[in-house]
């Protein structure tokens, strides 16, 4: 499963204290179809734990997914300030998700030389 995040959630994550860990474990529970939701137009919603904490107090993430395939964290948000994303971050969560979904490899290449996506590291290697 090839995992990036974009460089806004890159930002998200340094600030909030998430380690690519977290996100991993993310990736691996959806694998197993342990969904928090099915927002539909590849786009799921997965809950992360904070560092030491469980998850009802943590943070929520929107993945593009792809079973089998990739999985591009886009957006998160601390659930103590934000209950859901409103309608209009929907949407272009629901735009990109088509745009990312589209990419094949030489493109997910490129995107990642330019900094727009980044690599999520499992284990002290990229997950490719």
């Amino acid at each position: 499963m090839r995992t990036f995040k974009t460089k806004a959630f890159a930002r998200f994550t340094n600030e909030a204290g998430i380690r690519d860990a977290a996100l991993c474990d993310a990736v691996r529970d959806a694998e197993r179809g342990l969904i928090v939701a099915d927002l539909g137009g590849g786009v799921i919603k997965q809950r992360i734990a904070r560092h030491g904490q469980g998850k009802s107090g943590g943070f929520g993430t929107l993945i593009v997914f792809r079973t089998g395939s990739r999985a591009f964290f886009v957006h998160g948000f601390a659930k103590n300030k934000k209950g859901n994303i409103e309608k209009d971050e929907f949407i272009a969560v629901k735009k990109l998700a088509a745009e990312l979904l589209a990419y094949d490899d030489k493109t997910i290449v490129r995107v990642v030389a330019s900094g727009t996506l980044v690599k999520v590291t499992c284990d002290e290697k990229a997950i490719s």
